[in-house]
């Protein structure tokens, strides 16, 4: 199949249809961990000896770590609890994504045409993701909004997709839709960094190689996703506080308060918590998401080859 596609590159359309369904399936198989990892990143910190913090009493039992919270969720919701808010979560992976790989296959296809014979260097490789970042959550945060407070809500509240944006919007406004995006538009330095070190470490590792087997994928999506999170985790973390709402009403109106709340609260450590199964989670979903978007893209490139029809592809 490689070497059909060796004289065809897919246009920037081409790249997102390729780029959401690789997000689509990674994210289905590794999605308890997503409910984990937001759960342990909107609850604080209990004080040993003391009672949960006034605002979190009642809101979920108090995770001790990731097993922990895997037994609890399950233990209280079953198997269903485990993939809480999952439609929201796909429908946002694929929206995000398929933004993401437009732009960024537009922006990048357009600076090596203005540019021609001109290696892009990191710096520019981070920039031209940066900018795709920005576009894409500008038009799909909502649907992140909407999934973070369907993944923080108990069974009693629990909502489905319209019903949840109708509840974000009586309580913020229109513009609660957008909470967070400020933070999100921060961590567009997360798939640029992402992305960047791919495009890097392909170069390094795999010079000259027209295509990379699904084994070479996923490890430099793995690679290039750690150092990302690691890099951006209490950004993340404050987002995610942002965009939950607690049982006792508290919510915070900038990532920056919650970001000050968390170091007050738990030090510094507290900023990385739920680093371990967003870091599992991360390079797990960006390996696969690797691994499939290449194979889709041969798919499709293939595929429209043979239907001669190049509305994705472009010779």
């Amino acid at each position: 199949m490689a070497a059909i596609s060796k004289d065809y590159v897919l246009s920037p359309w081409g790249k997102a249809v390729a780029g959401a369904a690789g997000a689509v399936l990674a994210n289905t198989l590794v999605y308890p961990l997503d409910i984990v990892k937001t759960r342990l990143q909107v609850q604080v910190k209990r004080k040993e000896g003391g009672p949960l913090p006034a605002f979190e009493e009642g809101h979920f039992e108090h995770y001790e770590g990731t097993v922990d919270a895997l037994k609890k969720i399950y233990a209280a919701n079953g198997l269903a609890g485990l993939y809480q808010g999952l439609p929201s979560c796909l429908l946002g992976v694929a929206s995000t994504n398929f933004a993401y790989f437009y732009w960024y296959g537009f922006i990048r296809d357009s600076y090596i045409k203005r540019n021609p014979g001109k290696a892009l260097s990191t710096p520019i490789e981070l920039l031209l993701g940066a900018v795709a970042g920005a576009l894409a959550q500008v038009f799909t945060i909502p649907v992140a909004v909407i999934t973070t407070r369907q993944q923080t809500s108990d069974a009693k509240s629990r909502q489905g997709f319209l019903a949840t944006a109708k509840s974000v919007v009586d309580d913020d406004g229109i513009s609660g839709l957008w909470r967070g995006l400020k933070a999100s538009l921060v961590l567009v330095i997360n798939p640029s960094i992402t992305y960047g070190s791919f495009e890097r470490l392909r170069t390094i590792l795999f010079k000259g190689k027209l295509h990379l087997s699904p084994g070479e994928n996923f490890l430099l999506g793995a690679l290039s996703k750690a150092m990302a999170t690691i890099a951006t985790q209490p950004m993340i973390v404050a987002k995610v506080m942002q965009q939950s709402k607690t049982k006792g009403g508290k919510q915070f109106n900038s990532f920056v308060q919650a970001l000050v709340f968390l170091f007050k609260e738990e030090g510094i450590l507290g900023m990385w918590k739920g680093v371990g199964p967003q870091i599992s989670k991360g390079i797990i979903v960006q390996g696969l998401l690797f691994m499939i978007k290449d194979q889709v893209e041969l798919f499709i490139v293939l595929l429209f080859r043979l239907m001669k029809a190049p509305t994705l592809i472009k010779g």
